[in-house]
C-alpha cells in the first residue's frame, strides 16, 4: 500500500505524517505539491492524505481555497472512484469542503485555538478502548443537521467519538463542542476518511505515546 501526503502552501503536518507513516508504520509514501495533478501511480489499493495545518492561510474558510487546488481535482476523481482518502485536522475540512465528506467544521464552541491530548474511541465497536491522540485546531466543532446526522448513524459513518479516559462519552470530555462528541467520520462508501485529531502525532515511542499506529492500523489493516 502506497501513502501519498498532499502538501498545500501553509500545511505544517506534513512531514510529521510522512515521518509516522515511513518510520513508524514502514509504508511507502510519496510527497504532492498541490499544483501537480498527476496522481497515476497510485491504485484504489492506495491512499491520498490531506495533513494538518493552514491550507491557503486558512482564507474564506479553513479549507475552501484548497479544495480548488489541481491535486484536489484529481484526489476528488480518486475518490470517485473508490481510491482511499484520508483527511487529518485541516485536511478533515477541506474533505468537507470539497463534498467529499458530509457536514462542515465551525469555530470551537469556546471559540479558542485548543491544543493537547485528548481521547477517543471507536464509535461503531462495543468496549472498545479509549486512545489518547493529540488536538488542535481552532475549527473543529463538527456539525451536520438531523437528517444528515441520521443517515451517518444508519450507515455506520460516524467512526470515532470524543471520550474521557475511561472511553465514556459526556459533554466533558468533548474539547470543541463538537454535536454528538464526533471526532472522525468516513462517507458512505467507506474509503473517505476524516479526523480533526491528530494520529500522526503519537506513533513515535520517543514520545510516550503510539496510541496513533492503532488509529492507522483500525483504518487501513496495515498489520
Amino acid at each position: 500500500m502506497k501513502f501519498g501526503v498532499v502538501i498545500f502552501p501553509g500545511s505544517n503536518c506534513d512531514r510529521d505524517m510522512i515521518e509516522a507513516l515511513e518510520t513508524n508504520l514502514n509504508q511507502e509514501v510519496i510527497s504532492l505539491w498541490h499544483k501537480d495533478k498527476d496522481i497515476s501511480v497510485f491504485t484504489t489499493g492506495d491512499c491520498i492524505v490531506l495533513p494538518g495545518g493552514f491550507s491557503y492561510g486558512d482564507y474564506l474558510r479553513c479549507g475552501a481555497i484548497a479544495k480548488f487546488s489541481p491535486m484536489m481535482q484529481s484526489v476528488i476523481e480518486f475518490a470517485n472512484k473508490g481510491g482511499m482518502v484520508l483527511g487529518v485536522c485541516n485536511g478533515f475540512q477541506i474533505l468537507c469542503e470539497s463534498g467529499l465528506l458530509p457536514g462542515i467544521l465551525l469555530r470551537n464552541e469556546q471559540q479558542q485555538f485548543v491544543c493537547k491530548n485528548v481521547f477517543i474511541k471507536e464509535a461503531a465497536t462495543e468496549g472498545s478502548s479509549a486512545l489518547r491522540i493529540p488536538v488542535a485546531h481552532g475549527e473543529g466543532r463538527y456539525f451536520a443537521d438531523t437528517a444528515t446526522l441520521e443517515s451517518m448513524e444508519m450507515h455506520r459513518q460516524i467512526i470515532y467519538r470524543f471520550c474521557d479516559e475511561k472511553g465514556s462519552i459526556h459533554p466533558a470530555a468533548n474539547p470543541n463542542g463538537a454535536i454528538h462528541n464526533i471526532a472522525g467520520i468516513c462517507n458512505k462508501e467507506r474509503n473517505v476518511y476524516g479526523m480533526m485529531p491528530h494520529p500522526e502525532r503519537a506513533c513515535n515511542p520517543l514520545l510516550g505515546n503510539v496510541d496513533g499506529i492503532k488509529v492507522f492500523n483500525h483504518l487501513f489493516q496495515l498489520n
